[in-house]
């Protein structure tokens, strides 16, 4: 048998009559590059684990910090704002949108023809009745008044000789001097300037009220709106509107309800009983004018389904103004010792409304509330909650049963509800509290219109 091949290849043998030049034990060079390479791979290998190991390191403690954070946060009272249940007197009105309107309006015009001479007023300037405004030239209506009283002092002497003359026929016919138709004919004669005398005094009092008409007085005690005509123009009659006069003091204000609210209404009125109103801004917050409910318009408008109402208020201050549209509270009746919250703060879920209430230990729980109606911002309680306890009113979204809570006094926002409280009748929108879905968090919100 040939014996085994040596280890070293034919390349690595030194050739015949050649001398090796590689040190006696030292390996070949092919052996030598393949452990390089395997040393390489072993600290890739260990470099790959060690970065995987410090990423998975990585990862876990970002776990548990988020996780400590978490638990911080949790920890971390939560920012709201509360506000206490009150007890109070509430009203419960209907709302609508109302327009002002002048309570007499008077639009002047010239019911005589002639030169304006006068101008009597300033314009915005409050006039009362009977105070004198505008002068037509009277002179051509004085001239025709002075021929009228003429005419008559004229026929007023032709009836003094008729009736001398009559006297006299009437001896003679009894003396049997003039015959029967001679009397008659004087007779009429006598009748005729008789009725002379009728027609002349009733010319006298036309031109009379001629005069009277060049001079122009307010018929109402009001405000005067601007000029419409200057002086030195000629008016002619019947025909060019000279001023307008609005009564501001009292006002009216007209609005209108549904059909289905107005049964409640009638029947207060015909109990007899003074409905209050109350008149507020644009915004529905600030109380302008109270008045009273004077009367409802005898029919419905079919294409609307609601009726006209009329409310006067005396607007001592002038604080309402022609053409003005107010929010009307229409007062039916008050609510004494209700206990009140802010609508924000009363929730809905799966088992009914609730508050979230705020303990001593400033820790909140849920606490369920029935609620009866709502009234602009304000929610009236039928049971639930006592005067006087705390509930938050922003921030609830964030709570859970237990949770803690930095509580932060809410500022109390004007409300139209307790504006109308203040008045002697007090008032409100009649309104049930809102049926929400089940597990729903909605707020309800209560509109100021009608439905």
């Amino acid at each position: 048998m040939n014996p085994l091949p040596s280890a070293e290849t034919s390349e690595s043998r030194p050739r015949e009559g050649e001398v090796s030049s590689r040190p006696p034990g030292v390996p070949p060079v092919k052996k030598r590059n393949m452990g390089v390479r395997y040393l390489v791979l072993a600290l890739v290998i260990l470099a790959v684990g060690f970065g995987a190991w410090r990423i998975r390191s990585g990862r876990r403690q970002d776990a548990a910090d988020a996780a400590q954070k978490q638990a911080a946060m949790t920890n971390r009272p939560t920012p709201v704002q509360v506000m206490a249940a009150q007890q109070r007197s509430m009203p419960i009105f209907l709302t609508a949108l109302g327009n002002v309107t002048p309570y007499n309006t008077v639009a002047l015009k010239a019911r005589v023809t002639g030169e304006l001479t006068r101008v009597d007023f300033i314009e915005g300037q409050q006039v009362h009745q009977g105070q004198t405004l505008m002068v037509i030239d009277p002179r051509p209506y004085q001239a025709a008044l002075d021929q009228a009283r003429g005419q008559l002092s004229h026929d007023q002497a032709l009836v003094k000789n008729s009736t001398a003359q009559f006297a006299r026929y009437q001896a003679l016919f009894k003396a049997g001097v003039v015959s029967k138709e001679a009397l008659d004919a004087q007779e009429s004669t006598y009748g005729q300037y008789q009725g002379a005398i009728k027609t002349d005094e009733a010319a006298i009092e036309t031109a009379a009220l001629q005069v009277q008409y060049c001079t122009i007085v307010s018929p109402i005690n009001g405000r005067i709106g601007l000029r419409l005509v200057d002086r030195g123009n000629l008016i002619t009659a019947n025909t060019t509107n000279l001023i307008v006069i609005n009564q501001m003091q009292p006002i009216a204000t007209y609005f209108t309800l549904p059909e289905d609210q107005l049964p409640q209404v009638f029947k207060k009125l015909a109990a007899s009983q003074r409905l209050a109103v109350e008149a507020f801004d644009r915004s529905d917050v600030q109380k302008l004018a109270t008045g009273y409910l004077l009367t409802a318009d005898n029919q419905i408008d079919p294409t609307t389904g609601t009726a006209k109402l009329k409310a006067v208020f005396q607007n001592a201050d002038n604080v309402l103004f022609p053409n003005q549209f107010v929010n009307v509270h229409l007062i039916l009746e008050q609510k004494p010792d209700a206990i009140v919250i802010p609508v924000v703060a009363l929730q809905h879920g799966t088992q009914g409304d609730f508050v979230w209430l705020l303990r001593d230990d400033k820790t909140v729980a849920m606490q369920p509330v029935q609620a009866l109606l709502t009234e602009g911002s304000r929610t009236i309680l039928q049971s639930g909650l006592a005067a006087g306890q705390t509930v938050i009113v922003d921030g609830a979204d964030r709570l859970r049963p237990g949770s803690k809570v930095d509580p932060r006094l809410a500022l109390a926002k004007p409300d139209r509800a307790a504006g109308a409280a203040t008045s002697q009748s007090g008032s409100s929108t009649m309104t049930p509290a809102p049926e929400r879905g089940r597990g729903s968090n909605e707020h309800p919100v209560q509109g100021t219109r009608p439905q």
